[in-house]
């Protein structure tokens, strides 16, 4: 796969703080790459660095496999971006807005509708902006970023303050894009639960740092596993299963033990009921991905 973006050592420091550190991002063309973390971790400080929008105190960034600081201009052709919340001449109607934009992009008027089909705003595009409900601001906004038909989408926390239905439309247009018109997409969230369903990568910065960079499929296989035993004695299993070297744990009714394979199961099943102790149910409980998000940023942080 190609590489569309790419980060090394990547940093800002703002006073002697760093609000990025050392991050080395890997988006691959196709992507719909999750950038996550809590709120003020720096999310927004480096997708701002990858569109020159701030300047790094280190590191380098390399966009289509080009050095940014040498051919900004072209990227930039090739990016359309989402950063915070959209600008808008709200006196001016949705359709007015977009061919401000189409002016500074120098693209044709079949960009415009294409754009604004996408998000669907096609009927609403003769309606003033001030007008315009805040997820269709931020759909508008969208649109903009489009226009040019971009090899590459930033977009910074595209659904805050959006309602669940708002939320719902802005998922299933970004997880159409790399398909349908072959956008690589770079989205920030500090919502798991929102990344986690369109994501194929994914991203954790906190305090600045990159914590964590890798598939969906990846982090999740960092979430532990545990068997749970509920028995009808569990006093009485848990200490068979401490004299067979095991540390189980009472929780919630189960015998909880470090994960398993098939055959250990089975003989722990085995010995219980040999013993004359009932087994009533045997479970695989495996760590959310919220568990894990909080483990990796720390539990003190809010999502």
């Amino acid at each position: 796969m190609n590489t569309i973006v790419s980060t090394h050592n990547l940093s800002k420091c703002y006073g002697g703080v760093y609000g990025v550190n050392d991050v080395n991002l890997s988006v691959y063309e196709g992507d719909v790459y999750g950038f996550l973390g809590p709120n003020g971790a720096g999310k927004s400080t480096t997708l701002k660095m990858l569109l020159g929008l701030i300047q790094p105190t280190d590191g380098k960034v390399t966009v289509f496999g080009q050095d940014f600081k040498k051919n900004r201009r072209f990227i930039l052709s090739q990016t359309g971006s989402l950063i915070e919340s959209p600008s808008f001449y709200g006196h001016l109607t949705g359709l007015e807005n977009m061919r401000i934009m189409q002016s500074l992009r120098s693209v044709p008027d079949r960009n415009v509708m294409e754009a604004l089909q996408i998000v669907r705003l096609e009927k609403q595009k003769d309606k003033k902006v001030g007008q315009y409900s805040l997820g269709m601001k931020q759909r508008l906004g969208i649109a903009m970023a489009l226009i040019a038909f971009p090899k590459l989408l930033i977009l910074d926390e595209p659904t805050n303050g959006l309602d669940p239905a708002g939320i719902g439309e802005i998922r299933e247009l970004i997880q159409s894009l790399p398909q349908r018109y072959g956008i690589t997409v770079l989205i920030s969230s500090h919502l798991l639960s929102e990344i986690e369903q369109i994501a194929t990568s994914v991203g954790i910065i906190n305090e600045g740092k990159l914590v964590f960079q890798g598939s969906m499929d990846q982090l999740r296989s960092q979430s532990e596993s545990r068997i749970a035993l509920k028995t009808a004695n569990n006093p009485q299993a848990g200490q068979m299963l401490l004299e067979r070297g095991l540390s189980p744990v009472i929780k919630d009714g189960f015998l909880t033990l470090q994960d398993l394979n098939d055959t250990e199961v089975a003989s722990l099943n085995r010995t219980l009921v040999q013993a004359g102790i009932d087994v009533v149910r045997i479970e695989e409980h495996r760590q959310s991905l919220e568990n894990l998000f909080l483990q990796l940023t720390g539990k003190e942080k809010s999502l």
